[in-house]
């Protein structure tokens, strides 16, 4: 039997501000170089013995799904678009009826798509011992065996101790405990960290659901039933969805169902839930520094020095257990020990409404994306890269027109019916009103600078005529 990973991908993972936003949160990123968080995850749950993943996410995302999951060589299962976030419990429940449709016992694994664990097979073991216990219609938690007394985790209580790779019987679910209890529950050796993983089948979580969290399913059933197909996507009926309770799935039913156990699991294993926990990841030296781009370190000890930005410096002088996050438009300075509150600064920023609190400095688009280069009160600079093949909507602008700078490769440009080619080194001039599109006919990136001038510069300021990627005005 295949099992079907189920992947939880709507997180905004403030912690790791200003790295991760809303707008491109930290599962879509690399933290280390090379594969991003998400397809990492995927990966760990592809191969021989995995069906095509059910990812669960929200709009804004659906595109950087696609397009994460064929970097990685994945072929996309289904993508169930949520109309707004509802935590977990009626994200798992959503994919879960999806899965009964096709094949009510289906076997899932439910996991975040943000984790780090480097020895994939060994978690692959771990899944397996956990696969007949399921089968048998049980819910099989994932728990890591501790080693330390952490406060930034919920644990996991076992009946008897841990036996890495062995079910137990769970006891209970403990809440994030303050550093004396951590340091208890260690030493007790039946507790684990709570890994925010499950295996179950289609049929007994949908069950237990029934029996525990009967409220959810009335509305989360509707809204799959209702769904519409939209592109490769799958649209939740939005209508019966905002009938379901925001809820955690441990909160709904896990901390009530009899029917549990848990897989300890000894390997390596990380939510890198804030800037500590990639300082730990990042290989930091004897002196407890680690440090990622143009980042430079001077007598400095237990720090995390990091640039996210190819065109700038960070440089550490005399430091001790400091974190420096410089982006092209924010930079976050913080005690190492603080860094669990770093989400009171995205507070603060939300209520000053700045645009950093949510806005990545990258716009990613389902086309390529765009960077703001610079912004005054009456025009906007941006640097535009087109994926080969791809093309912006037939679109126009009521406040705003645009001239367009071509620094390579060539693109196809309709401005009021009439169609050219604006190869590198040339420009054209969009009007304001006109009716306009842009396409890279080429197999390689194409690159632009768009200059915007006018009394209004948002990015609701379109009309959309045609669009090959089904978006709205708003969307």
């Amino acid at each position: 039997m295949q099992i079907t990973p189920v992947l939880m991908c709507g997180g905004s993972g403030t912690r790791l501000w200003p790295l991760s936003r809303e707008s491109y949160p930290k599962q879509f990123t690399s933290l280390k170089g090379g594969k991003t968080l998400f397809q990492e995850s995927v990966g760990r749950l592809s191969g021989e013995g995995f069906a095509p993943p059910i990812v669960v996410t929200n709009s804004d995302f659906r595109f950087i799904v696609t397009e994460q999951l064929l970097g990685a060589g994945i072929d996309p299962g289904a993508i169930l678009i949520e109309p707004d976030r509802r935590n977990t419990a009626p994200a798992v429940l959503a994919a879960a009826l999806h899965a009964f449709a096709e094949d009510p016992d289906a076997l899932l694994i439910v996991a975040p798509s943000d984790h780090v664990i480097p020895d994939a097979d060994a978690f692959r073991a771990a899944i397996l011992a956990g696969t007949e216990r399921a089968l048998a219609g049980d819910l099989v938690t994932f728990g890591i065996v501790p080693t330390h007394p952490e406060t930034g985790y919920g644990y996991l209580q076992l009946d008897g101790e841990a036996e890495p790779g062995k079910p137990a019987p769970l006891s209970r679910f403990v809440e994030k405990p303050d550093a004396a209890s951590a340091v208890k529950m260690l030493a007790a050796g039946n507790y684990l960290w709570n890994a925010g993983i499950f295996l179950f089948t289609a049929r007994a979580v949908i069950t237990a659901f029934e029996q525990h969290a009967a409220q959810l399913v009335d509305p989360v059933r509707k809204s799959v039933e209702n769904a519409k197909a939209d592109l490769g996507f799958l649209r939740l009926d939005p209508a019966s969805w905002s009938a379901a309770e925001d809820i955690s799935i441990d909160y709904a039913i896990m901390e009530k169902a009899k029917n549990i156990c848990s897989v300890p699991f000894e390997g390596k294993w990380s939510d890198l839930g804030d800037w500590n926990a990639v300082w730990a990841e990042s290989n930091p030296d004897s002196d407890g520094v680690a440090t990622n781009g143009n980042a430079a370190a001077i007598d400095c000890k237990d720090v995390l020095l990091r640039s996210e930005s190819a065109g700038q410096q960070i440089v550490g002088l005399g430091l001790d257990g400091i974190v420096a996050i410089a982006m092209p438009d924010a930079v976050l300075v913080a005690d190492k020990s603080r860094t669990q509150d770093v989400k009171k600064a995205v507070e603060l920023l939300k209520s000053q409404q700045a645009p950093q609190a949510v806005q990545f400095p990258r716009d990613h688009r389902p086309w390529g994306y765009f960077d703001s280069l610079a912004t005054g009160r009456r025009f906007q600079v941006k640097r535009i890269v087109v994926k080969p093949g791809a093309a912006l909507s037939l679109q126009s602008h009521f406040h705003r027109s645009e001239h367009w700078i071509v620094v390579q490769g060539t693109a196809r440009v309709t401005v009021d019916g009439t169609q050219k080619l604006v190869a590198e080194n040339q420009s054209v001039y969009i009007p304001l009103g006109a009716v306009h599109r842009m396409e890279n006919p080429g197999k390689l990136d194409m690159v632009l600078i768009e200059v915007q001038t006018g009394s209004y510069l948002g990015e609701d300021d379109i009309v959309r005529y045609e669009d090959v990627y089904a978006r709205n005005e708003t969307d």
